[in-house]
């Protein structure tokens, strides 16, 4: 059904609001639970919203106070994530020319950027950290990851909102199909649970007020969401080339097999439903995969009323409705240029498992959702392959393919 790629996936990492590993956090979404919090700070006190999906895990643990001094916190969860995956995928002995890095961020070192800028104010210049330009960087994270793992094949950064770590997935694809890397660390990260951002999101009335229960506030698909939830985190995946990984024995979680990326053009916020049906054909296309034999949809799926809608609309247009759907957003709340690469990753570790997870708080279907949206307990079975879309700010819409491996 399916073209060999000679793409594949052999290592995971990451830190989300549910765990400090891929392995806490895919556990975390087979048990249903949230990652979404009261933010008990002084800061939210005065905002709207007053929660968020905060990491569970401390980076700074990881990388050691020292070197962690130097880093964004966006950095220091890319760091920490990608030392896992590459661990995780047994720390394959690779060329430094041949092994690049592809990693992106939605926003860049926006907490770095403000926290310096609020320091510069109230001390002057002597006060500021001589890092402070590295930290804001946007290509600061896929920068020191190349540093930590001695990657000379390339350390590069798509800055494509929302989309950018699933964007990192597609690039990492074509570099190894063009011959130009052998293993290319790819992900997403993003640190921005900050009162600015926060209060920059409220007023385009783009976050949920619901009351309550936080980890109610995220309902993906259902009748009465009203927002996303702004959470923070990294994913990052470790890809091959088919015939450098079966050489060295490495174990295999499945292949990404196709991709696409393509641009609206038509709105800087608005979600575009052509737009997002010719990703997700073209990615089908590329990896040869017909719609009828995807079984599993991971939906971008943020909890906002138009987004929701225009997608499902395009997932029943591009792949028809019999596949099984689910938005682990739900769960995890939003985490912008992180969340690409996490639903790639879950897409993958469901077709792996056998396994895909429901959608939290979907009490009640919209009526204009023609899909099986899979809730009420998770989804098993076996299926070849699965598609996670990944839609940003700015009509960037990027669509993956992963499939199985025997």
């Amino acid at each position: 059904m399916s073209r060999d790629s000679g793409v594949l996936v052999t290592g995971l990492g990451a830190m989300t609001p549910l765990g400090g590993s891929a392995a806490e956090s895919w556990q975390a979404l087979l048990d249903g639970r949230s990652g979404v919090r009261t933010l008990h700070e002084e800061w939210p006190q005065e905002l709207p919203v007053r929660i968020a999906g905060s990491v569970t895990a401390d980076p700074v643990e990881v990388l050691g106070r020292v070197h962690a001094r130097k880093l964004d916190r966006g950095e220091r969860l890319a760091v920490a994530a990608a030392r896992e995956a590459f661990r995780d995928a047994g720390q394959p002995e690779v060329e430094p020319e041949r092994l690049a890095v592809v990693v992106g961020t939605g926003i860049g070192g926006v907490l770095s950027t403000l926290g310096q800028n609020e320091l510069y104010e109230q001390s002057g210049m002597r006060k500021l950290s001589s890092y402070a330009v590295p930290m804001l960087m946007p290509n600061g994270p896929a920068a020191w990851v190349s540093m930590d793992l001695g990657a000379r094949g390339g350390a590069r950064a798509p800055v494509s909102a929302c989309a950018s770590g699933a964007e990192s997935i597609a690039l990492g694809l074509d570099l190894i199909r063009l011959g130009r890397a052998d293993v290319v660390v790819v992900g997403g990260t993003e640190a921005s649970v900050h009162p600015f951002i926060v209060a920059a999101f409220a007023q385009m009335k783009a976050l949920s007020r619901q009351e309550g229960d936080p980890a109610a506030v995220s309902r993906p698909f259902d009748a009465a969401r009203s927002g996303f939830v702004i959470a923070e985190g990294a994913a990052v995946l470790v890809l091959e080339r088919a015939e450098f990984a079966r050489a060295r024995g490495a174990r295999v979680y499945g292949a990404v097999s196709g991709a696409a990326v393509n641009s609206s053009a038509q709105h800087i916020s608005a979600p575009d439903t052509d737009g997002q049906v010719l990703a997700m054909q073209a990615a089908l296309r590329d990896a040869e995969v017909e719609p009828r034999d995807v079984g599993h949809v991971h939906a971008h799926a943020t909890s906002t009323p138009g987004g929701d809608a225009a997608e499902a609309d395009a997932v029943a247009k591009a792949v028809g409705g019999h596949t099984a759907v689910t938005a682990t957003k739900s769960m995890t709340g939003h985490m912008l240029g992180a969340s690409g690469a996490f639903g790639a990753m879950s897409a993958l570790l469901s077709l792996h498992h056998g396994v895909v997870p429901a959608t939290r708080n979907l009490d009640e279907l919209d009526s204009r959702v023609q899909l099986d949206v899979v809730s009420g307990g998770n989804r098993t079975g076996r299926w070849d392959a699965a598609l996670a879309n990944s839609f940003g700010f700015g009509g960037h819409n990027v669509s993956l393919v992963l499939t199985r491996t025997a």
